[in-house]
């Protein structure tokens, strides 16, 4: 994929930016649009849900129901050693 554009934005205090306007031109950054955010350990990317394979979905639609239930002290004692 090419790069099209380098833009900065500044992070607000509650962990907030804003993405330009040339940018949310782009397709799948419309208004109301789902995004996923994709976490590296280099880098942070922002996808439009659409770009996903349908088998990618389960694990995004449960990341919030499972997370009471998986980030507890006790979860990461069961699995501290696998």
């Amino acid at each position: 994929m090419a790069l099209i554009e380098i833009r900065t934005v500044t992070v607000t205090e509650k962990g907030q930016i804003a993405i330009p306007k040339d940018i949310r031109r782009l397709e799948g950054f419309q208004e109301g649009t789902k995004i996923a955010i994709l976490a590296f350990e280099n880098k942070v990317e922002l996808r439009p849900l659409k770009q996903f394979n349908e088998k990618f979905f389960p694990a995004l639609v449960s990341e919030k129901s499972l997370a009471k239930d998986w980030l507890t002290a006790e979860e990461d004692e069961a699995w501290k050693d696998l």
